[in-house]
């Protein structure tokens, strides 16, 4: 594993986060505010730019935007339809449920594309991802409808990993 060192780059890319993290907490452009965030978020990427940065920061270009909202949409309705679905069983007990932990290989190289799918996955009732060795991710998935690795890929990630796949790409 490649030892993460200080770099401007990251640095601002942590700067710019923690910014945005302390501005959604505080909404206020009073210029006490805006300086203390300033100041603080300074010293705190300072502190965690090479332990908290996971992830090399990739360029937003437009179509970066574009893909951001495609997946939105993409998640979107992904929790819409799991949501139904878990809340029918809730309402029906007598609706089959055949829990079990399936895998599945992913195209993903790239780390933070991973833990987005990840969570995606866990963030969609229904479904939790245990565990992400490698490309293989182990999914617990409350009615299992197949057990192939390609048509448990199709009926869980696919959707997401298309657009993921055009924002991070394949690279590391």
């Amino acid at each position: 594993m490649a030892v993460k060192r200080f770099t401007l780059t990251r640095y601002v890319y942590t700067f710019l986060i923690v910014y945005l993290i302390w501005y959604a907490f505080t909404t206020s452009l009073q210029p006490a505010e805006i300086i203390t965030g300033i100041v603080l978020s300074l010293i705190v990427s300072y502190i965690t730019v090479v332990n908290f940065n996971c992830c090399d920061p990739i360029l937003i270009t437009p179509s970066h935007i574009i893909y951001f909202i495609q997946y939105f949409f993409v998640f979107l309705v992904a929790l819409i339809k799991a949501n139904f679905d878990v809340a029918r069983r809730v309402i029906n007990p007598k609706l089959p449920i055949n829990p079990g932990i399936v895998s599945f290989e992913s195209k993903l190289q790239n780390h933070f594309a991973k833990m987005v799918l990840a969570n995606s996955i866990t963030l969609t009732p229904g479904t939790l991802t245990i565990d992400v060795i490698g490309n293989k991710f182990y999914i617990h998935w409350i009615d299992v409808t197949a057990e192939d690795k390609e048509a448990v890929y199709k009926e869980i990630a696919e959707p997401f990993e298309k657009v993921l796949l055009k924002i991070y790409g394949s690279s590391k």
